[in-house]
């Protein structure tokens, strides 16, 4: 009989390349081992409310972030109900009916989740996890989410590089100890996972102190084997002896990550700095906004100019002229969009996330 030991598959071994999700640029190849899987579940099982056999409901791809939190169900030994096509109603409708117990949707589906007329009436008792992640989720939304869905929102953040748990904020911190909301903590991506060292870092591989602005660097075995047939890639996310996330953002005092933008969505007009995600935040606290998107567009003289596309509820009319005052009101002239366009619908990923280059190059094409 051969030696059951050393027929095992080695710990580190290739386990699946991912593809990553070309919102900026042609999609890689990322190698993930067994490690980093393992990595994740053991990261999703510590930070997380786990109570029983879980069942999760999944909804997004599970080529994405839906499928790899499967691994930490799966170690449980719970139970996956699968949607075959993205349905909303029906999802709310599954929640219930099948007691689940943990999902996932990316911010875009929790707005229109929250759209649904008849979600107040559903009986969402049995749920003890509902992560959101993918994108980054407007405060005033997730504080709806938090009274009408209920005091189990968990946020995530990750990138396929380094799967989903670079950072956790579990249902629990989403609350201060009064039981209020803690909102000022509500617009961060949680504090690092266990198992994952996180640092801000300058261009010249400086890491940065409490406050101070950067790109989020990460160290840990969930970090990724590499690029598929791409050493060169591999060289330049590994820059440092760090893996670069591409996210610019800063730790505050408690040890809460804040993403202010992605590097390539900085736009920078008159020589300021302007955050898109920033202004996307402050336009989406506008009633009747669902969702938009910020970009930077060429401009003669400011260099780039500020430009916002917004979805808008039809049931909610929305002056731009107001919105722009609003916006600028909270932020500033600099920081105020100097164009809004109003769009049906915004052109999305497989997994909910906005494609700004596509909304670019529309624009742009003009």
């Amino acid at each position: 009989m051969p030696n059951e030991a050393a027929q095992r598959e080695p710990v580190g071994d290739l386990a699946m390349i991912v593809g990553t999700g070309g919102t900026t640029g042609k999609p890689k190849g990322v190698m993930l081992t067994t490690r980093n899987l393992e990595t994740m579940t053991a990261i999703v099982l510590m930070s997380y409310p786990f109570e029983g056999w879980p069942v999760y409901l999944a909804l997004a791809p599970l080529t994405h972030a839906a499928g790899v939190l499967c691994f930490p169900i799966l170690a449980r030994g719970g139970e996956i109900v699968i949607m075959p096509q993205p349905d909303i109603a029906e999802f709310a409708v599954l929640l219930e009916r099948h007691r689940v117990t943990h999902t996932f949707l990316p911010p875009t589906l929790i707005y229109m989740l929250l759209g649904l007329a008849d979600l107040d009436v559903r009986d969402l008792s049995s749920l003890q996890c509902f992560w959101y992640g993918a994108a980054p989720m407007s405060v005033s939304r997730l504080e709806e989410a938090l009274h009408r869905i209920g005091p189990m929102m968990a946020q995530l953040f990750g990138q396929t590089e380094a799967p989903m748990m670079i950072s956790t904020m579990s249902p629990a911190e989403h609350f201060l100890p009064d039981g209020s909301i803690a909102v000022a903590r509500l617009a961060s991506a949680g504090r690092a996972a266990p198992l994952v060292t996180v640092a801000v870092m300058d261009d010249a591989g400086r890491a940065l102190g409490q406050g101070e602005r950067g790109e989020i660097v990460v160290r840990s075995s969930l970090v990724m084997a590499g690029y598929y047939k791409d050493a060169a890639a591999t060289a330049d996310v590994n820059r440092f002896g760090w893996h670069h996330t591409g996210d610019i953002g800063y730790l505050d005092g408690e040890g809460y990550l804040f993403i202010v933008d992605r590097a390539k969505d900085m736009i920078i007009t008159g020589g300021f700095n302007v955050y898109s995600a920033e202004v996307e935040q402050s336009i989406m606290r506008y009633p009747g906004v669902r969702d938009c998107a910020v970009i930077g567009l060429p401009d003669a003289k400011w260099g780039e100019q500020v430009t916002a596309v917004v979805q808008i509820d039809p049931a909610v009319p929305v002056d731009v002229e107001a919105l722009r005052l609003f916006v600028k009101r909270e932020l500033g002239s600099v920081k105020t969009p100097k164009v809004i366009e109003v769009w049906t619908d915004l052109p999305r990923s497989k997994v909910g996330k906005v494609l700004k280059a596509e909304i670019k190059r529309d624009l742009l094409g003009r």
